[in-house]
């Protein structure tokens, strides 16, 4: 038979989960699933779990990262099954021998949303997610307008006085929060949970300078006169226009920039890097050096709406712990080999990833309030 695409799988799988498959697309799903797995879908016997927890299994199963032309599309397959169907995940790990039952209870603990705080140049605070849709502020004829898409809007046109003393602006997205900047120069920045940024309210001068902390994403608009410059850490972000994403987390050892499009410089108190696209620059204790072999995809994953994991466990709760604001506590220190792979929606509640993990095989969890609780 011919092999559907992967758009075709997800129609036909979103389908029969909405229950608006008819039945020859059910049976094109079914001769797929023989083919690729070797076994027929029992659709009418198997809850979500059921059937998550099997082509979990088949996909750890046939994970060998030499598998032959004729099996290429085994893993690929079945993982997009499993994210059509809203399981939202396909993980497998190097230390499973096959999934087992989950113990973590369906408490709703939501995903992150749009929300944050702006503290303007007078110290007033204002609650981003309270806010309505429109006007939220003008100062100095530089008007801040609230999108309904969850982004602030900077009009700096009918500023009053070019000579008059910057003000500065200020955005937080807490744990469990996101947001998204226009500043007046049309540049666009994307704010992950737990992340900041500093900045004025209009450029002047000869360059447009800002502070972040935690994560961004940065969609430069060009100005060759006026370069723009993003300070984190310990390092400097040269750029002109660009896109280019800055993971700087106090509790993480390394800052990672990766860029995109464009042209970026790094620059540190020893020394500076340029950076092509495609390219990560890698600061840790006070050393730079520049990754060539970088998984752009898993880059950018907070930003579109998933999370892509390839991974150690530590690593990946920590990102959980932001997104879904929780506290996580190591009951059991877990294997230093134990390194997951795979990608989640970030839209799904922290059970439903919570119990993705665990089918592993490896890991457990408890959840106790706004903790999470992790065992052998």
């Amino acid at each position: 038979m011919t092999r559907p695409t992967r758009a075709q799988l997800n129609e036909l799988a979103d389908k029969w989960m909405k229950g608006t498959i008819t039945p020859s697309e059910r049976e094109l799903l079914d001769k797929w699933y023989d083919l690729d797995a070797g076994e027929p879908l029992a659709w009418d016997d198997e809850s979500e779990e059921q059937l998550a927890a099997r082509l979990l299994s088949n996909i750890n199963t046939q994970k060998n990262p030499s598998y032959s032309s004729g099996r290429r599309w085994q893993i690929p397959a079945a993982a997009i099954l499993l994210i059509a169907l809203g399981i939202g995940a396909y993980l497998y790990v190097s230390r499973s021998d096959s999934p087992r039952q989950v113990a973590v209870t369906d408490k709703a603990i939501k995903p992150g949303r749009n929300q944050a705080i702006l503290t303007l140049g007078n110290g007033e605070k204002i609650v981003l997610t309270d806010a309505a849709n429109g006007e939220v502020a003008s100062r100095s004829g530089v008007k801040i307008t609230k999108t309904a898409d969850g982004q602030l809007v900077y009009d700096a046109a009918n500023a009053t006085d070019e000579n008059s003393p910057l003000e500065y602006n200020s955005i937080e997205a807490p744990a469990g929060g996101q947001w998204q900047v226009k500043l007046p120069d049309g540049s666009v920045i994307f704010l992950n949970a737990s992340s900041g940024i500093t900045y004025p309210t209009r450029f002047v001068g000869n360059e447009r300078k800002v502070q972040m902390t935690g994560e961004a994403y940065f969609e430069i608009a060009p100005d060759r006169k006026m370069p723009f410059r993003v300070e984190s850490r310990g390092q400097t972000v040269e750029v002109l226009g660009t896109h280019f994403n800055i993971m700087a987390y106090a509790d993480e050892k390394m800052i990672r920039t990766t860029l995109l499009e464009g042209s970026v410089r790094i620059v540190t108190d020893a020394e500076s890097k340029m950076l092509e696209p495609g390219e990560q620059a890698q600061l840790a204790e006070n050393k730079l050096k520049v990754a060539r072999d970088v998984d752009m995809e898993e880059v950018m994953a907070w930003k579109n709406g998933y999370f892509k994991f390839n991974e150690s466990l530590e690593s990946i709760m920590a990102k959980i712990a932001r997104w879904y604001d929780v506290e996580v506590e190591y009951r059991d220190k877990p294997a230093s080999d134990l390194t997951f792979s795979g990608k989640i929606s970030r839209s799904r509640d922290i059970s439903g990833i919570l119990k993705m993990l665990e089918y592993t095989g490896d890991v457990h969890f408890q959840l106790e309030g706004r903790k999470v609780i992790v065992t052998k």
